[in-house]
């Protein structure tokens, strides 16, 4: 049987958070713009209903999709569907937590980041201790700023001890960090190094556009979110001739989500079906 991994970004673009560091912060949909992705995300689930292949989904909204309750909806749904091994999504955890207990737990995880600018450290950690108390399967994740390392560290002190923490790094200045402030990260996530670089990638084999690929709501194909070229759709018929292996054709690869199908990183050995909520198999942090 095969196994797609799919990227999904609908229209939503509305976020409830204020973060300085992201064009979306405050933004709001109107009624008309979320009643379409809804039903954008509707065609998407009963297609999905409709498959036979093994497929695991990483919601990535550019917006926080988790305070609607239509992305809740067709989470759980997805979550029960016996194709599906994993229905994951990307989110600041702002949302309510008691739908959750609804879910298939043995599918269903979260890609929770923490924005300390947003909310506090007590409160993150209250939401966090429901999940656990709901045995839901997440990752947290911080942004590395220097001034926030203490918080980092405070953070993963009062994280479950089997939750693993990753951290993105600042990338628009250029050796942001020093030796002694990477060795400071990488206490936290031992994986940090991976995402301060923008690994070499033009011309090297990648999962990308042959088990994983992105879609939006319109259901087009790319090979991922950061290959603009769109090689299919998924609503028309032989959409599958278009998914085969090819390599990279971005000079370098900078984004989790896109670096952790390079195939000479041998990132999948990590993460194995951990890799679209970011969480490695070997929980050593």
């Amino acid at each position: 049987m095969k196994t797609w991994n799919i990227l999904y970004r609908g229209t939503l673009s509305s976020c409830n958070y204020a973060c300085a560091y992201c064009p979306f912060a405050k933004t709001k949909n109107t009624r008309e713009e979320l009643a379409a992705d809804a039903a954008d995300l509707q065609r998407f689930v009963q297609w999905v209903a409709g498959r036979k292949e093994r497929i695991g989904i990483l919601f990535t909204p550019w917006g926080e999709a988790l305070i609607r309750k239509y992305y809740q909806e067709a989470m759980t749904e997805l979550s029960h569907m016996p194709n599906v091994y994993r229905v994951a999504i990307q989110t600041n955890l702002s949302c309510k937590t008691a739908w959750m207990n609804k879910v298939n737990k043995e599918t269903f995880a979260l890609w929770t980041t923490y924005h300390p600018t947003e909310i506090s450290r007590a409160k993150f950690i209250k939401k966090c201790k429901e999940l656990d108390e709901n045995a839901i399967r997440y990752s947290v994740g911080f942004v590395g700023f220097k001034e926030q390392v203490k918080e980092l560290e405070a953070l993963r002190n009062d994280l479950n001890p089997s939750v693993y923490l990753w951290v993105n790094a600042y990338k628009r200045e250029a050796n942001y960090y020093d030796a002694a402030l990477l060795e400071q990260i990488e206490a936290v996530d031992p994986l940090f190094r991976y995402n301060t670089t923008y690994h070499p990638s033009e011309g090297l084999p990648c999962q990308a556009g042959e088990t994983s690929f992105s879609l939006d709501g319109d259901g087009n194909m790319r090979r991922c979110h950061f290959i603009k070229k769109y090689i299919g759709n998924i609503y028309k018929e032989g959409f599958e001739e278009k998914l085969f292996a090819r390599p990279c054709s971005n000079k370098t690869c900078g984004c989790h989500i896109g670096y952790v199908h390079l195939e000479n990183l041998k990132l999948y050995e990590v993460y194995g079906d951990g890799v679209l909520e970011r969480i490695p198999r070997q929980q050593n942090y």
